[in-house]
């Protein structure tokens, strides 16, 4: 509400931080599956994933991470962005509630001398 006790319409969104918030809330559904899992049944994920893609020999924990988000992240069947945006658009509250958060940082303009492309 402002001063005169009327509602207000938010502002809009620019695109940038739109795109921000809708990597945030498929970061969040991956995390959670992530969470869930056990280290042994990320190894085996990730195993299955390196073999899927001709990958030989050990991998890096974090590259085995990795392996697991991305195949995660084909089985949860994520929303197109302009999916997910018609989403946002006709219920903004009830995804902003399955954000994690990371969308503030991410859409913030880049600090002065940052080398971030």
């Amino acid at each position: 509400m402002d001063e005169d006790g009327l509602e207000r319409a938010p502002a809009p969104e620019d695109g940038e931080t739109l795109r921000a918030k809708y990597y945030d809330y498929c970061s969040a559904r991956v995390a959670d599956v992530l969470l869930g899992m056990t280290p042994d049944q990320i190894f085996v994920v990730a195993e299955e994933a390196a073999k899927a893609r001709g990958l030989e020999g050990p991998v890096s924990y974090d590259r085995m991470v990795g392996l697991a988000t991305e195949h995660i992240s084909r089985q949860l069947g994520l929303p197109s962005f302009t999916s997910w945006l018609e989403a946002y658009t006709s219920d903004p509250a009830s995804i902003e509630a399955k954000l994690l958060g990371l969308w503030e940082s991410s859409a913030l303009p880049k600090a002065a001398g940052s080398h971030e492309e």
